[in-house]
């Protein structure tokens, strides 16, 4: 059933250790900074998690659907890592390369996702 490039998990999977960075950082301020961090952290982490129960899917439907998630979870992240931006939590500099990694997540998880719907209906 596996049908994504093999290193869309590995880079799910980096981009997860980043993020968890991001929410350490996160959460030695007070405040909002932790709840945002608590966000962050589900979302960023749950991309590559969703991706490794993909491969256990026990059916094309099933697969599917955890892709789909993963690509849900990446546009989350994509969110919050904005929010943060936009609240000057954390500066742009700081996120911007955590940023793009959503944007190129998004972009191969929605492509993975359009191919399987496609097969889906021939």
């Amino acid at each position: 059933m596996k049908s994504e490039p093999p290193e869309i998990a590995g880079r799910a999977f980096v981009f997860a250790v980043r993020i968890v960075k991001v929410c350490q950082t996160l959460d030695e301020r007070p405040g909002v900074s932790r709840t945002l961090a608590n966000q962050l952290l589900r979302s960023g982490t749950s991309v590559g998690a969703n991706l490794e129960e993909s491969k256990g899917g026990q059916s094309r439907a099933d697969y599917l659907s955890k892709v789909s998630i993963s690509l849900k979870e990446a546009r989350e992240t994509h969110y919050w890592l904005r929010l943060l931006i936009a609240a000057e939590i954390l500066s742009e500099k700081q996120l911007t390369p955590l940023l793009d990694e959503a944007n190129q997540l998004v972009a191969i998880l929605t492509t993975i996702v359009k191919k399987l719907k496609v097969r889906d209906e021939k």
